[in-house]
């Protein structure tokens, strides 16, 4: 937030249509540094506000380094995953100022970030106006590719819409490669490179097992003592859903039901996981066993339920990406993706069916009858046993 100044009387200002305006000015003699990582433009920054500091000797004047846009608009699970490329961002150019443009800012860590945009018409359109030094896209849809087409930025990565034709394209070399993943099934399945690496590489960067940057919304009052107590062991968090899309990542509440039990015969003490989608089957599932379900909670508690766990045992969906960015042992069972593609940070396994999937990214079973039925609860009680000790363990909030 940035330093305004002290006006000494109602005053008038004048800025010059100039399209390289100076860090610093005298508007009517009063001081401005507009480049002030603090600074507004529209209402006093909070140093202003809060200590009476206006530009001219401002003890807390912070000049902004390279001025850096990301956009990575969704889904809400590659919008987690993408946080580890804030942490080379930084590295690489101390005192940046960065500004993400998405659809879901909740998502995001907020004191993490300078500037957090939600994508809309308002945020393109005065995107297009500004200039930076790196402006990166992730995203392939048309809209994202026009708008880093159009932005003015000195250097530019990831992905811009070809004019004639109006399809996204790689903008240089170094997003070739996660490009033609994208648009070749047979590409996307010989690739062994995680997700994370390939984004790093997209922007420049070499990979170095960067972590997430997340919120755990820990200190926000919420009451857990519904939860099951330390003495009953190690708290495993299931996932129960998949979304929509890809149904055939389905796993049958029998198999459900037969985790939990084995789960609990071991010492473990299992908590049902899941939003608005998932309710009746958890409802379900804790009549049958007597699981540990809480119900459904809005995102930021949602969260912060997660992370009470000691470990957590999820398909590929929004939670899996909340997993790994809490820093828990996650079991991830998998069928139709390219288990490459995730990196679990050593915290945990993944495990897939007793035979291989044919369904390489399908929403329905080419064989009728979807393999994740040939995943045995066995092979995923041994998973959670490599990964979680039976000794409940404290947690811990990640680091920022």
């Amino acid at each position: 937030m940035a330093c305004c100044c002290h006006l000494p009387a109602p005053r008038y200002f004048y800025a010059p249509l100039c399209p390289f305006l100076p860090v610093s000015d005298l508007l009517q003699n009063v001081l401005v540094h507009p480049d002030c990582r603090h600074f507004r433009g529209d209402v006093p920054c909070r140093p202003n506000k809060e200590h009476g500091y206006v530009c001219e000797g401002c003890p807390v004047y912070a000049p902004v380094g390279k001025r850096i846009l990301l956009i990575k608009l969704g889904a809400i699970g590659d919008v987690i995953r993408t946080t580890p490329l804030l942490r080379r961002l930084r590295q690489a150019h101390p005192g940046c100022y960065v500004t993400w443009l998405t659809l879901t800012p909740a998502i995001l860590p907020q004191a993490e970030i300078e500037e957090i945009l939600k994508f809309d018409y308002a945020s393109a359109l005065q995107l297009q106006a500004r200039r930076f030094d790196i402006a990166i896209n992730l995203d392939k849809e048309k809209e994202a590719c026009a708008l880093l087409l159009h932005v003015r930025a000195t250097e530019k990565f990831g992905y811009t819409l070809r004019e004639t034709d109006g399809v996204a394209w790689p903008l240089n070399e170094a997003a070739q490669h996660k490009y033609l993943t994208g648009v070749f099934d047979q590409l996307s399945q010989a690739n062994t490179k995680p997700y994370v690496r390939e984004i790093f590489e997209l922007c420049g960067f070499d990979f170095r097992g960067e972590e997430y940057v997340f919120d755990t919304h820990e200190g926000q009052g919420y009451d857990w003592r519904a939860l099951p107590p330390a003495e009953a062991g190690p708290r495993v968090g299931l996932n129960t859903g998949c979304g929509d899309r890809w149904t055939t990542r389905l796993w049958s509440t029998g198999k459900w039901v037969s985790l939990i039990q084995q789960l609990q015969a071991a010492g473990y003490a299992p908590v049902l996981l899941g939003g608005e989608a998932e309710h009746p089957r958890n409802r379900e599932l804790q009549a049958a066993t007597g699981a540990a379900y809480l119900g459904t909670f809005p995102l930021p508690q949602f969260i912060n339920l997660m992370n009470q766990m000691q470990g957590i045992v999820t398909q590929v969906t929004m939670g899996m990406h909340i997993s790994i960015a809490l820093r828990k042992p996650t079991i991830l069972m998998n069928n139709i993706f390219n288990p490459h593609e995730f990196d679990l940070y050593g915290r945990g396994e993944i495990v897939g069916p007793d035979r291989p999937c044919v369904c390489f990214y399908r929403g329905t079973c080419k064989l009728g009858t979807s393999c994740m039925e040939e995943l045995p609860a066995e092979k995923v009680l041994a998973a959670v046993r490599r990964s979680v000790a039976t000794v409940a363990r404290p947690l811990a909030s990640p680091p920022a």
